[in-house]
């Protein structure tokens, strides 16, 4: 893993979504260290808050513009 990581916040929904790939199949192989694998999982915690966080929002704009348009 890399030791200077984006700030989660600023990643796209994509980039959010690659990077937590990423984590899940370092999880996956094994992390050297306890520390290391917690580390991963609290960044793969993160990402995947993000993530979803991406999507509550493309919801709430394809509900609004269903509203909008159905008048």
């Amino acid at each position: 893993m890399a030791t200077t990581s984006p700030d989660i916040s600023s990643l796209s929904f994509e980039q959010a979504r690659d990077e937590l790939v990423r984590v899940v199949a370092e999880l996956e192989q094994g992390a050297p260290t306890l520390e290391e694998s917690l580390a991963l999982w609290e960044r793969g915690e993160a990402l995947a808050k993000r993530c979803e966080e991406w999507l509550v929002g493309a919801k709430a704009r394809l509900d609004a513009a269903r509203t909008g348009g159905s008048d």
